[in-house]
């Protein structure tokens, strides 16, 4: 028997692809490496709390998910700084103050969207199917699972599988995909910090940041009231994760670089000697898909380091692309191509200013110059409403693809710099940004 779609990967992305295509009305078929996470204990240290935003939202609204979705979240509407000195202050994300990305746990939020998927008309979903083997010819699948080895076959696969995608293994090894896996000299580990006397420790509607330079710690909050910490540290050196051993040189480091959360989180020796260190990274392939039948999705086509909490969101934001895709085409073998096409500039872009966005939460965002700048742009947002945006507005709260983001930020950063002498000249700051394209 065939499968109209076999979907590789019951993870976010894979598991909201599944509820587009089942509202198209195709017959899909969830594969899903790992036992149903509803029904066992999340993996250990390996959650990293999502911030999901509009462009998230946007494509869970096309689907009814949203309001279920939010149910589970936490407002943040701005980095709270926490200098090595103790102190604290907030960095609002927008020029009002009030817009905000949302905490939320990627397992919780993964359970929501399978429980969605597996309601769909003519979706359904099996566990425990690693993927070892795929004809991009035939779309024949080939599965290990604990009954042995099982056949599928399907006209079209998407690979929704992650960063470590087997389906686009299966693309190199079959149709001269060409593959580039940048790994960051960083790692990540996880902390929590646990509620106290029912409450939060500190203020949940924020993103915690401690900013070290070349290293830092994040916080976000969930809806038990405990905080999930994630640190973001060099893999090697002297002040890195490899160097760290021992519970009292774990324990000084933390009074020395993060003295505000020692009294916070009893358990953080424990933590950091039992949560395992991930590795962080960006994928780039192409081509995406091969011959119209298989087709890469999510991390699978496009990893990204999280840095600027835009992961699940570019994910989400795939599958609202291919959905308009297949509107405007007639077949997968003319959907497939023209997603890649529209999308690759995109995820491309996005990848690259998550980079950008590390050095800045990991360094600039302590420094007063950055902060003054900061006051400056939300400044030239109240009075140029429109017409001025910061990319961290463009990226996180609007749905304008990310390499135009780059390209309007990159003119307003012009328009700016000739502002002082364009009003000595008797010309306003708006006809200035208007003459940049505004």
């Amino acid at each position: 028997m065939t499968d109209d779609v076999a979907v590789v990967g019951a993870g976010l992305t894979g598991c909201l692809l599944a509820c587009y295509l089942a509202r198209r009305g195709h017959q899909v078929v969830l594969y899903e490496r790992r036992p149903d996470p509803r029904t066992g204990v999340a993996e250990r240290g390996r959650s990293i709390n999502l911030a999901i935003s509009e462009r998230g939202l946007d494509a869970l609204r096309r689907v009814g998910l949203e309001e279920r979705v939010m149910a589970d979240a936490l407002p943040m509407r701005g980095r709270m700084i926490h200098a090595r000195s103790g102190e604290v202050s907030l960095q609002p994300y927008s020029a009002d103050g009030t817009r905000a990305i949302n905490s939320i746990s990627r397992g919780a939020l993964n359970n929501t969207l399978l429980d969605a998927a597996e309601s769909a008309s003519g979706v359904s979903v099996r566990f425990e199917h690693r993927l070892t083997g795929l004809d991009t010819g035939t779309g024949e699948l080939t599965f290990a699972t604990p009954d042995g080895e099982t056949h599928a076959k399907a006209r079209v696969v998407f690979g929704a599988d992650g960063a470590g995608s087997a389906v686009r293994g299966q693309l190199l090894a079959q149709e001269g995909v060409d593959e580039t896996l940048d790994f960051l000299d960083h790692g990540y580990k996880e902390l929590t910090i646990p509620s106290v006397d029912g409450e939060f420790a500190l203020d949940p509607g924020a993103l915690h940041i401690w900013p070290r330079g070349t290293s830092m710690m994040i916080a976000l909050p969930n809806p038990d009231r405990s905080f999930t910490c994630t640190l973001f540290w060099p893999t090697g050196g002297t002040e890195s994760f490899a160097s760290l051993s021992s519970p009292a040189a774990i324990e000084r480091h933390f009074r020395d670089y993060y003295p505000d959360l020692v009294p916070l989180a009893p358990n953080l020796v424990e933590d950091y000697l039992a949560n395992p260190v991930g590795l962080l990274g960006t994928v780039h392939c192409t081509p995406w898909q091969a011959g119209g039948t298989v087709c890469l999705i999510g991390d699978a086509a496009h990893a990204i380091v999280p840095f600027y909490g835009q992961g699940a969101n570019c994910g989400f934001e795939d599958v609202v692309v291919l959905d308009r895709c297949l509107d405007e085409t007639d077949t997968w073998a003319q959907a497939l191509p023209l997603f890649e096409r529209r999308r690759k500039v995109h995820t491309d872009a996005i990848a690259d200013m998550a980079l950008d966005n590390f050095v800045e939460m990991r360094d600039k965002v302590a420094s007063p110059v950055f902060r003054f700048t900061k006051a400056v742009e939300h400044a030239l947002e109240r009075a140029l409403p429109g017409r001025y945006v910061s990319r961290y507005e463009l990226v996180s709260f609007s749905t304008v693809p990310y390499a135009d983001v780059r390209r309007r930020v990159r003119r307003q950063q012009r328009a700016v710099g000739g502002i002082a002498a364009l009003l000595a000249g008797g010309i306003t700051a708006a006809a200035c940004l208007r003459r940049a394209g505004q």
